[in-house]
């Protein structure tokens, strides 16, 4: 058997990356819809509603809990996986976003203000970033709806 179709037998597998998928793709249809524009980075980008970062370990933690079962070492490891990585995104990454903010005003200002522009040649830093408490709970509920979902047909 080869690596892709073993790979795409995988129902582990399968659930989170359809999770991040669907997450992405709403991701960006609700920017298009806001902003009037199609994104295309919204596709691969982080940041945003819902967080794809969330539901891809929601739908891994659940796909192992329905294939393995509650006491097995894929559970375990998912679960607590999808812990750190959803406090992470609503955290540090969303602190991480807000500190861009205030130094992207920074930057602006003082190019702006002062003749040594060149001082601030670099790009304006990301600032969509991390995530909200709701970002965060809607991805979770996305990528457990998406695993069970899938469940039906692996």
């Amino acid at each position: 058997m080869s690596f892709f179709s073993e790979l795409f037998e995988n129902y582990l597998f399968i659930a989170a990356a359809a999770a991040w998928l669907v997450a992405q793709i709403i991701k960006t249809a609700l920017d298009l819809v806001i902003t009037k524009e199609l994104s295309l980075e919204r596709m691969i980008g982080s940041g945003g509603m819902p967080s794809s970062h969330s539901a891809t370990v929601s739908a891994l933690a659940t796909a192992a809990l329905i294939k393995c079962g509650a006491s097995s070492h894929e559970f375990a490891i998912s679960a607590i996986l999808a812990i750190i990585v959803m406090y992470d995104a609503r955290g540090v990454r969303r602190e991480t976003g807000n500190q861009a903010v205030v130094l992207n005003k920074m930057m602006d200002y003082f190019s702006n203000e002062h003749p040594e522009k060149d001082l601030f040649d670099e790009n304006n830093l990301k600032e969509l970033i991390g995530h909200t408490p709701l970002q965060v709970s809607i991805g979770a509920v996305l990528g457990v709806v998406i695993a069970l979902i899938l469940s039906l047909v692996y």
